[in-house]
């Protein structure tokens, strides 16, 4: 494999069965009958039940009391290290009985107790303790008394931490406790890379460090509190060199506008409102360039850097403004597959062009897929519509040399592909796909197309040569794909999920068919040729609807009918969110009107059971009435993909499509108007704000727009 693609990092599901007995436990002896136990298997850590808040690069993880007991992924973690596992309180001894615990927003979580003083007849609790966490660091914890007496009693709060790396947590390991020391008015560890402190204000009335206690004697009058604020910081010991990537700051505004949404299904008001937040929470930012930002990929898992994902991020928020499509292009035309010393001509030099990505588990019927191939191309496609959408001329002319270089990537694979000039691999050589051959896959095939046009527009818009034979190209593959991809049965036909190195096609029936419906925008507010034709997409959407896709919650990844279905495989059957999104923006624009509405019921159901803050995906188990979307051990709890995604499907309805170069604007909103009436304000267009109102009939009303704008509905 060549250098654009890192090595592929195990998913934590894939980290079940590890042969050492689990940290903390004794190694298993061997039974009276002479024969070896079995050792312990070491499950990987999971978070579906937990209160996990994020502010990237940091976030915290407990259970719904609050408690951080050192189990699975409790703690304070920063930049991948954990800054502190354990964070028990006791009053009087006693830990305080849980009556709530949740988000108050992405990076925020409010937490609930009650607390019986000793001697105390009244049968109500007289104390409370609440405890307002924040996912950087920060913790505030209350005791408020509203008995008749005076409450005398010690608080207690237990610490310590391990100090280890997130990815070894995930797979289920726990490292050693590192011994605390007393540090000014709180603890302090230090381990081999980092080290952790936390203090206290007010300072604690006795430190036990042995313990890892610190101890306040309490007398709390009626009607009275008394707080403590805790706040851990963690730092990089000498000799650690590597400079990990930085959240946007405090104060710091998130890259998209704030904007306002009002319809008459309020699931969609709050499912919105809370993927943006969710979204928020994941923004990072390389030290060295602050201003540009971009979203990490989902945490707890994945809380990085993927390209494919922060574009897809960046993409489905572009109705919000451009900044975080232009910080994410500018970050990842850094990191850009370079040409070697000497190469003279763009695309010769191996690799060149290459947006570097890790594999991807593709399910049982298909092999991985390198997500290199993804970010390559849809870095041309992002760039292209966020010039659409306002990212001004100057900033789009900076970055379309890197846009020149993944294209010649393309090209570069496509003339050598085996596959009769599909595309397969743009991260392997010519070498590595004889030895290894690759399949040719329908999503691929689609992004390939559409980056293809889009770049044409780009490079006739700024005076590029290539553009003509950009659009010659995707019309051959247009036609080559019609031909061999669209597989004929019973109920009309479908396409076929990959071709194999043979020609031979696989007709897997799974939710990345949703790609071929994703056009792109085009000059003019319309969209690009698809690589289907009408009766085609017409087939393809009564496929996504049929139960065997579509599971009343939602797309599952794979067909239920097929026999290796698993409702709770990532790539499976289980249901991604930004997947079911994708299809509903993309079968509304293409007509079909009634099958994105029963698409995106069936998100907003699920949300209702998320309390609006949909994961990466869950169970692709068929809906019952009264019984709820069963959480995925290792979903991202947000994830960058489906907070867009969720927020995208709900916009896409208005129908808002941009040409700002051309200074053109048309709203096509959904005719059956599924949420009822819409309202949305706060989104931009050309730079300028853009309000827009559906009327239940499915009628659009521009209420604020640049004038500067020529409106137009089509």
């Amino acid at each position: 494999m060549t250098a654009p693609r890192p090595a592929q990092s195990a998913m934590p599901s894939e980290t079940v069965g590890g042969s050492r007995a689990a940290p903390g436990r004794p190694e298993p002896s061997a039974s009276t009958s002479g024969r070896p136990a079995a050792q312990a298997r070491r499950l990987p850590a999971s978070t579906h039940a937990d209160v996990l808040c994020v502010s990237a690069p940091a976030m915290a993880a407990s259970g719904s009391d609050g408690q951080l007991r050192g189990s699975g992924l409790h703690g304070f973690f920063r930049s991948g290290v954990r800054g502190l596992s354990r964070m028990e309180l006791r009053l009087g001894g006693m830990e305080p009985l849980a009556l709530q615990g949740d988000l108050s927003s992405a990076s925020q979580a409010r937490f609930l107790g009650a607390v019986r003083v000793p001697g105390e007849l009244d049968p109500d609790p007289a104390l409370t303790v609440e405890r307002l966490r924040h996912a950087d660091g920060a913790e505030t914890i209350t005791v408020r008394n509203a008995g008749l007496r005076p409450a005398r009693l010690p608080l207690e709060i237990a610490l310590g931490t391990d100090l280890g790396s997130l990815a070894e947590i995930a797979a289920g390991a726990r490292p050693p406790d590192v011994p605390g020391q007393v540090q000014s008015a709180g603890l302090r560890w230090i381990g081999r890379g980092h080290s952790a402190t936390v203090s206290a204000k007010p300072a604690p009335h006795a430190v036990l460090a042995g313990a890892g206690v610190l101890r306040w004697d309490l007398e709390v009058q009626p009607g009275g509190r008394w707080s403590v604020e805790l706040r851990l910081e963690v730092e990089a010991t000498a000799g650690t060199t590597a400079r990990p990537p930085i959240g946007r700051g405090a104060g710091v505004p998130a890259p998209w506008s704030e904007m306002a949404i009002r319809c008459d299904d309020t699931r969609a008001e709050l499912l919105v409102r809370r993927s943006l937040d969710a979204l928020g929470g994941l923004l990072l930012a390389d030290p060295d360039r602050p201003a540009d930002l971009y979203a990490a990929s989902g945490a707890p898992w994945r809380f990085g850097l993927a390209p494919a994902d922060a574009l897809w991020a960046a993409r489905l928020t572009l109705p919000l403004g451009t900044r975080l499509a232009a910080g994410t292009l500018r970050a990842l035309a850094r990191r850009q597959q370079a040409a070697p010393t000497g190469a003279a001509v763009a695309g010769s030099g191996k690799g060149e062009g290459i947006i570097a990505g890790p594999l991807r588990h593709a399910g049982p019927e298909l092999p991985p897929s390198c997500t290199a191939t993804e970010a390559t191309l849809l870095f041309v496609t992002l760039l292209a519509e966020a010039w659409r959408w306002g990212l001004p001329r100057q900033e789009v002319a900076e970055l379309l040399p890197a846009a020149e270089r993944a294209l010649a990537a393309l090209r570069a694979t496509s003339e050598n592909g085996l596959i009769d000039g599909f595309v397969t691999d743009l991260g392997r050589l010519p070498e590595d796909r004889t030895a290894q051959p690759a399949t040719a896959r329908c999503e691929v095939q689609a992004q390939a197309h559409r980056a293809a046009l889009h770049g044409a527009e780009l490079l006739e818009a700024f005076g590029r040569p290539g553009a003509a034979d950009w659009r010659a190209w995707a019309e051959k593959l247009r036609g080559r794909f019609r031909e061999r991809f669209w597989v004929d049965d019973l109920s009309g036909g479908r396409p076929a999920a990959a071709l194999t190195a043979d020609g031979r096609p696989l007709t897997a029936v799974a939710a990345s068919f949703v790609h071929l419906l994703d056009l792109g925008l085009a000059a003019d507010g319309a969209s690009l040729p698809g690589l289907l034709d009408r009766e085609q997409t017409r087939l393809l959407a009564q496929r996504l609807v049929a139960p065997e896709l579509d599971c009343g919650w939602g797309l599952r990844t794979l067909s239920g009918k097929s026999a290796r279905f698993n409702p709770l495989g990532h790539r499976s059957g289980a249901v991604r969110v930004q997947e079911t999104a994708m299809a509903v923006a993309g079968l509304a624009g293409a007509g079909f009107e009634r099958e994105a509405g029963a698409l995106l019921e069936g998100l907003l159901a699920a949300s209702a059971h998320f309390a609006g803050r949909l994961p990466e995906m869950y169970a692709g188990e068929q809906r019952l009435p009264d019984c709820p979307p069963a959480p995925h051990p290792a979903a991202c709890r947000p994830a960058a993909g489906s907070a867009a995604g969720a927020a995208h499907a709900v916009l896409a309805l208005a129908g808002v499509r941009p040409d700002a170069p051309a200074k053109r604007v048309v709203v096509r909103p959904a005719s059956t108007a599924p949420l009822g009436e819409l309202e949305l304000s706060g989104l931009r267009v050309a730079g300028e704000p853009f309000a827009v109102r559906v009327s239940r009939i499915g009628v659009a009303v521009v209420e604020e727009a640049s004038s500067e704008l020529q409106l137009g509905a089509s």
